[in-house]
């Protein structure tokens, strides 16, 4: 007996349907076949589906079992498909009623008990069940609030592979727990930390301030225990909150990387990622025989800090060009390309020299000037010439950190940023995908960033004495254009520019005086 089910899979970050066809054959001996070029988790489905439904109180009869997933010419990977197999073979049997089949999409793990298991992926994958028409979708009860955010679809969240048959019987009333879109609520995450713990680094937090207002890729450079890793866990408690359209990007991405919580469903903070710096390339960007989003995909709409930037292999490092300069990332293997979003916000920390203590007044630095330039030269020009603003953080004076006075709450400078935001997304109204001065291409800076004289002169000056490239050179004027956002300034004023040229200072060209 035939029957068939549908199913979906992610590929990229994007879902697509699956028919899961499901065919008996009275023929011994008992035998199963999974067609349609299954990955390993698929392949051994059969033993714990056959577990599942065994344990769930089905007898099935000795036949050869044939399970075809179409389409056939793309890879299925994932333990996703344990419930659409399930309900094929048990409809092939004439088990299950097969009435609302044609209009349901089926997705779960199963364990051996027949429970059913939280999946990767549900939310694209309702994304495209409400593209392309489908009136509902069976899925694991942990995965319900993921789910709910995605509007006009009918949502069946169930425990068991009985529960599920149950529902198709009709033998179960399931109107009470059919869930219909929840609504976004907006940035109710509480974060734990505030820059208000932050004692002194008013130069520092300046910087961050203007790196958080135009979405700015900042490096910051100091001695150890000068509070770089601190101040970068706070970016995101100062970064505006998420719009609806940015959550459910930054939700998608997650669910398809196995990342959401459960609790919630829903990504409504901005990401803060940090990798390790043994992480590899295929780790930071994305791919594996089977791609997946990388770091800088799942740093979506956030924050990506890289600590001891120097450590990080070059290699690692410089595939970072390409999501840095267009916001994505394009994976390309022998029988597929995929592209991954990657618009995030690089902080990068590092010391001064190996052992820390180059620029620090109170410690005499033990490297010589070769060392310094070997550790420096771990990081290319071309890479550097793509973080907009670089800063020093000094080491905090005892006086500041043993005062009580306590500096600005997170929430008040990201009512600022928060202004300085909607100046420039009003400024790029007629490009939906830009949101910030960061993303500027070059007949925007020429439109938006226009110098008097005075300014003009200034910062000739100081390309010629800093011998700063071409990049740089953007990269100032966009700082620049920010910190007028900061004032609501219309021009760019000279002041503006001589900040902007300050956040330049530690380029290489300099560093070794």
């Amino acid at each position: 007996m035939y029957a068939k089910v549908l199913s979906s899979a992610v590929l990229g970050i994007d879902a697509y349907t699956v028919t899961v066809e499901s065919n008996t054959e009275n023929v011994t001996p008992f035998t199963i076949n999974t067609v349609g070029l299954p990955e390993g988790a698929v392949r051994e489905s059969k033993e714990r589906v056959m577990a599942a439904i065994k344990n769930s109180g089905f007898l099935l009869k000795q036949k050869r079992i044939t399970i075809n997933l179409a389409p056939a010419d793309i890879r299925k990977e994932g333990a996703l498909f344990d419930l659409p197999i399930a309900i094929g073979i048990l409809a092939s049997y004439g088990l299950v009623k097969t009435t609302f089949f044609k209009k349901i999409i089926f997705i779960g793990e199963l364990s051996l008990n027949g429970k059913l298991r939280q999946v990767k992926g549900v939310f694209p994958i309702c994304l495209n069940a409400k593209k392309t028409g489908i009136s509902g979708i069976i899925i694991p009860k942990k995965n319900i609030e993921e789910a709910s955010f995605v509007e006009g679809i009918r949502i069946a969240g169930l425990e068991t592979l009985k529960d599920v048959v149950d529902v198709l019987n009709g033998e179960k009333d399931f109107k009470g727990e059919t869930r219909k879109g929840k609504t976004f609520s907006g940035n109710s995450f509480q974060y734990d930390v505030d820059f208000a713990d932050v004692k002194g680094q008013e130069n520092v937090k300046r910087a961050l301030e203007v790196s958080a207002a135009g979405g700015h890729n900042i490096l910051l450079i100091g001695p150890p225990g000068s509070g770089k890793t601190m101040l970068a866990k706070r970016i995101p408690t100062i970064l505006p909150e998420m719009t609806i359209e940015e959550a459910l990007e930054t939700t998608k991405i997650h669910s398809v990387a196995g990342l959401i919580d459960a609790s919630f469903g829903i990504v409504n903070y901005r990401p803060f990622r940090s990798p390790h710096h043994t992480i590899s390339d295929v780790g930071l960007i994305g791919g594996g025989q089977v791609p997946k989003p990388g770091e800088v995909s799942i740093s979506q709409n956030g924050v990506l800090f890289l600590d001891e930037l120097p450590e990080f292999k070059k290699n690692v490092l410089e595939v970072l060009r390409q999501p840095i300069e267009n916001g994505e990332v394009t994976i390309s293997r022998a029988k597929i390309s995929l592209t991954y979003p990657a618009n995030f916000m690089l902080v990068s920390a590092m010391n001064p020299c190996p052992c820390g203590y180059y620029t620090d007044p109170k410690n005499e630095c033990c490297c010589n000037p070769q060392l310094i330039q070997r550790y420096l030269s771990k990081i290319s020009g071309p890479l550097l010439d793509r973080i907009d603003i670089h800063i020093e953080v000094p080491a905090v004076e005892y006086d500041k950190l043993s005062g009580k006075q306590t500096g600005e709450k997170s929430d008040v400078i990201r009512n600022r940023i928060q202004k300085a935001r909607e100046i420039q997304i009003q400024r790029f109204k007629e490009k939906p995908k830009l949101h910030d001065n960061a993303g500027m291409e070059r007949s925007y800076i020429e439109k938006y960033c226009k110098l008097s004289n005075e300014s003009r002169i200034l910062l000739k000056t100081a390309m010629e004495k800093l011998g700063l490239s071409a990049r740089a050179y953007d990269r100032i004027l966009k700082v620049s254009r920010t910190i007028a956002d900061l004032e609501n300034k219309k021009n760019i004023k000279s002041h503006h520019i001589g900040e902007a040229i300050q956040y330049r200072s530690l380029d290489r060209s300099m560093w070794l005086g």
